[in-house]
C-alpha cells in the first residue's frame, strides 16, 4: 500500500448560522387575544478540531477543504424553540499546529490525544416575539434573525512528536540507524535523499523507551531551498534531543567537522532555538573509517565545543548499545515536551559525557 505523507494543509471552516426567531400570535378557540407565542431560533453548530490516534497525516484535507457545521432551525409558533445545529468534529493527527491563514500567528497546538479546539463557533439563534412581550407591549412584532456563524481559513501544520531526532547529511546512515534501533523499516538505498518523509520508531532502552524520528537529509544551503530544503525541520521543533549523525567513511570526500558545522548552521538559519538544542554527535561508519586524522579532528572539535561523541557502525551494530544507553540517560536530564514552559527550547544538558 502506498503511504503518502502530507504535513501541511489549508482548510475553510464555518459555523452554522443561527435560526431566525418566529413572529407568531396565539390563536385558540375561546381564548381571545392570546398574545405572542413566537419561539426562538436554534443555535448553529460549531466546527471543532480533535486529535485522533488513527490519523497520522493531513492527506484527507487534500480532498476536502471546506467544513461547515449544521445551521440552527427557525423558531415556530406555540413557543417552540428551533433545534440547535449539530457540531462538526474534524479529526486531525496528534501534533497538529493550527495557524491563521497567513501563518503569522499560531492559534492552537494539539499535542495530547483527544484534545479539542474550537475552530469556528456557530451563530446564535434569534429571539422570537414572545421574548419581547411586556405589560405595555402585549402584542410585539419584533423578532430577531439568527446570527451568522464564524468563518475563516486556517493553516494546519503537522509536527511529529518524538523524543529524539536523527539529523545529518544525506546517506549518513540515518535510515539504517533507525532500522537497527527500532522496528521502523524505512527505505534504504545507496543514493542521496532516499528518505523523503520523516520516519518514526520506538526504541526499547530496557528501563525506559523513547520515540526516535529519522529526518530527511540536509545539505548546505537547505534554508535557501537546496536539496529537499528545510520543509521537514518543523518536525524536530518538538524533539528534546538531537542525534547528529556524521559520515566517517572516506568515500564522501568531505570533512566531518565541516559537515557538523554546516548542519548546525542550517538549523540556526531555520530557527535560532534549534541551534542550541541538546545534541549527541554520532560518528557513523567507523567500520570503514581509514583515516585516523579525520577521527581525531572530530574528537578534538567535539571536546572544544563541549559535545558528546559516540562512535558507531549502524551497518555492523558496533557501538549501538552504548548509543542507546547514552541517549536514554540524556533524556532523563531533559524535561518532557511542553513542561519547560517554552516550545522548542529544552534546557541544555548538564556536564560532559562522563557525568551521564
Amino acid at each position: 500500500m502506498l503511504f503518502v505523507f502530507i504535513d501541511q494543509a489549508k482548510i475553510y471552516v464555518a459555523g452554522g448560522a443561527g435560526g431566525n426567531g418566529c413572529l407568531s400570535f396565539r390563536r385558540e378557540k375561546f381564548v381571545p387575544r392570546g398574545g405572542p407565542d413566537g419561539g426562538d431560533g436554534g443555535d448553529g453548530g460549531s466546527v471543532w478540531l480533535e486529535t485522533d490516534a488513527s490519523t497520522n497525516t493531513l492527506l484527507s484535507f487534500r480532498y476536502q477543504q471546506h467544513f461547515v457545521a449544521e445551521r440552527g432551525r427557525h423558531g415556530e409558533g406555540s413557543d417552540r424553540h428551533g433545534r440547535n445545529g449539530a457540531d462538526l468534529v474534524v479529526k486531525v493527527p496528534l501534533g497538529t499546529a493550527v495557524l491563521d491563514e497567513d501563518r503569522i500567528v499560531q492559534i492552537a497546538d494539539l499535542t495530547t490525544l483527544g484534545q479539542k479546539f474550537l475552530a469556528a463557533k456557530g451563530g446564535r439563534g434569534g429571539r422570537g416575539n414572545a421574548r419581547f412581550a411586556t405589560s405595555t407591549n402585549r402584542a410585539p412584532r419584533r423578532h430577531d434573525p439568527g446570527q451568522p456563524g464564524e468563518e475563516r481559513w486556517l493553516r494546519l501544520e503537522l509536527k511529529l512528536l518524538a523524543d529524539v531526532a536523527i539529523i545529518g547529511f544525506p546517506n549518513a546512515g540515518k535510515s539504517t540507524l533507525i532500522s537497527r534501533l527500532s522496528a521502523a523499516r524505512p527505505k534504504i538505498a545507496d543514493y542521496p535523499f532516499t528518505t523523503l518523509v520523516p520516519n518514526l520508531g520506538v526504541v526499547d532502552a530496557g528501563f525506559r523507551s523513547f520515540v526516535i524520528a529519522d529526518i530527511p537529509g540536509l545539505i548546505e544551503g537547505a534554508h535557501l531551498g537546496h536539496g529537499l530544503g528545510i520543509q521537514f525541520l518543523r518536525h524536530i521543533e518538538r524533539t528534546r534531543l538531537l542525534l547528529h549523525l556524521v559520515d566517517m567513511s572516506p568515500d564522501t570526500g568531505r570533512d566531518p567537522v565541516r559537515d557538523l558545522d554546516v548542519i548546525n548552521a542550517e538549523l540556526a538559519a531555520y530557527k535560532q532555538a534549534l541551534a542550541g538544542r541538546p545534541q549527541i554527535v554520532v560518528a557513523n561508519k567507523m567500520d570503514v573509517a581509514q583515516e585516523p586524522d579525520r577521527v581525531r579532528g572530530l574528537e578534538d572539535h567535539c571536546l572544544r565545543c563541549g559535545l558528546q561523541l559516540v562512535k558507531i557502525s549502524a551497518a555492523t551494530g558496533s557501538g549501538l548499545p552504548e548509543l542507546v544507553r547514552e541517549t536514554a540517560a540524556a533524556l532523563t536530564q531533559l524535561a518532557p515536551f511542553g513542561e519547560d514552559g517554552a516550545e522548542g527550547e529544552p534546557e541544555a544538558l548538564e556536564g560532559s559525557s562522563s557525568s551521564w
